[in-house]
């Protein structure tokens, strides 16, 4: 048996990147996916490859910054597919590279908005649900810079060490009610969010990864797969680095 057979996933950010992969790799283990995305080409996509290769696959748009949206993709799941069981709140953004002295202020409202506000949605809607559908499994989607600063990236550092401290609070509060919520750290990951780089950025980034490489979207997938699956059933509130050896230095 499928290790996801029979539940139904919601994906944010599914269409692109580390949530296309995690999107593609469920479907294979059985699930039912539901792909969230604001681009509809790139959601659509995903749907479509899920469904070329014997997935069942659904799209729905939603900006993970308006909890309207969050609250109708969740309503929209559980009608399309009878429940909630597994939620990857993925969707994100990098922001202006700026010091804080200098930062843009509605560039710091959209930072955190998308990637810190967005994930308090998604769980806002989604618990309910699983809890509706007897119990379930939330992976949120943090950074190693959940775990440390870097120049520049006020915002994004910020959101995504929230992103962890929700996790946490989360998960304590429903830990005895059959849902497990726990957080991810990718490192630099060869994804949409990194193609705007100049070779030289890119190769400085390869340098600060002792493995002496960026990350690709399918570790990352298979990492918040052992967290979905029952294979985790005693992992709650818990941050897991895919790093490539970042945060040990």
């Amino acid at each position: 048996m499928k290790s996801l057979e029979n539940k139904v996933a919601v994906i944010t950010g599914g269409g692109s990147g580390i949530g296309k992969a995690i999107s593609l790799l469920y479907a294979k283990e059985g699930a039912k996916i539901v792909v969230s995305d604001i681009s509809e080409k790139a959601g659509n996509e995903a749907v479509s490859e899920i469904k070329s290769n014997g997935g069942e696959a659904v799209f729905i748009k939603a900006d993970t910054s308006r909890s309207e949206d969050s609250k109708n993709l969740i309503e929209q799941a559980v009608k399309q597919f009878g429940g909630l069981h597994i939620a990857v709140n993925n969707a994100g953004i990098g922001g202006p590279i700026s010091p804080v002295g200098e930062y843009p202020v509605d560039g710091w409202d959209k930072v955190i908005a998308i990637n810190l506000s967005g994930v308090f949605y998604g769980m806002r809607y989604q618990i309910p649900a699983m809890l509706k559908s007897g119990g379930g499994s939330i992976v949120n989607m943090a950074s190693i810079l959940g775990k440390v600063g870097t120049k520049g990236s006020a915002a994004y550092v910020a959101a995504k060490h929230g992103v962890i401290g929700l996790t946490e609070s989360a998960a304590l509060e429903y830990a005895d009610q059959k849902i497990r919520i726990n957080a991810v750290g990718p490192g630099y990951i060869k994804t949409p969010l990194l193609e705007s780089l100049d070779e030289a950025t890119m190769n400085a980034l390869v340098g600060l990864h002792p493995m002496g490489r960026l990350g690709e979207s399918n570790e990352v997938a298979e990492l918040a797969l052992w967290l979905n699956s029952d294979k985790a059933s005693f992992v709650t509130g818990a941050y897991y680095n895919v790093d490539g050896g970042y945060l040990a230095q």
